[in-house]
């Protein structure tokens, strides 16, 4: 019953978006078309993306870390097991589904109108993103805990902020650090887009020379940030490493 549902929706969804395999397969020799006018690429370009990489590294550092720093309070009251009244954890619950809902450009053309144009938009959209994702993964975490310690905690009178810090945190740090470096990821590549609607980094370049069929230029924005992403990934793994 399970897969023919899906199936259904496998199909209506083909069907509503139009999708065809023989467009897609038509289209290989134009995307090849396209990936060749990128190569050889004008690594010149580099020194006049290099700064509005870091700002974007930059933006990317802070949006994080303040959505990180709201995220973990709110989560333990999402969470089931941590916070058992309703009246808290449904309100916690229906503002990240709120701040999820948003998506990150129309955060960024928000604070954009209200701050102007410029990095301190992109940081309060990455900031508000990371918010909403980082707190549904945490408190997903938290749900998933092995309730032992907690118990035998309440057991000898622990109060619920020892309970919290002894008994939970302990048991979804490691995993907590490992979402925060990967929503870190995340927000490089989103950082990279949110400048198409003036929110600073590299996204007004990389905007810029799609505009002008520069692709040449385009690619080293590109390889940039993977490296960028790459060296996140190999500190990241490290990071988690010594925690677990």
């Amino acid at each position: 019953m399970t897969l023919a549902l899906l199936l259904a929706l496998l199909w209506l969804s083909v069907r509503e978006t139009e999708a065809s395999l023989s467009e897609l397969i038509g289209g290989i020799p134009e995307m090849g078309k396209f990936i060749a006018k990128m190569f050889p690429p004008d690594w010149k370009y580099l020194r006049v993306v290099l700064k509005p990489m870091i700002e974007t590294i930059q933006m990317a550092i802070l949006g994080t870390t303040f959505g990180a720093i709201f995220a973990l309070p709110i989560s333990f009251l999402a969470a089931s097991n941590v916070t058992k009244g309703w009246a808290l954890r449904t309100p916690a619950r229906f503002i990240l589904n709120l701040s999820r809902t948003i998506p990150d450009l129309l955060f960024a053309a928000l604070f954009a109108t209200v701050f102007g144009y410029g990095p301190l938009a992109g940081m309060l959209a990455l900031s508000f993103f990371s918010f909403g994702i980082l707190s549904k993964w945490a408190y997903e975490a938290i749900e998933t805990i092995d309730n032992g310690p907690m118990e035998a905690m309440t057991a000898v009178g622990a109060n619920k902020l020892q309970w919290i810090y002894f008994g939970v945190i302990p048991q979804v740090l490691a995993q907590f650090v490992g979402f925060v470096m990967y929503m870190f990821e995340i927000n490089i590549r989103a950082a990279a887009i949110l400048g198409i609607v003036g929110a600073g980094g590299i996204g007004i370049y990389l905007n810029r020379t799609l505009g002008m069929f520069r692709y040449d230029q385009t690619v080293v924005i590109i390889l940039f940030t993977l490296v960028i992403v790459l060296a996140i990934d190999a500190v990241s793994s490290r990071i988690r490493g010594k925690l677990i």
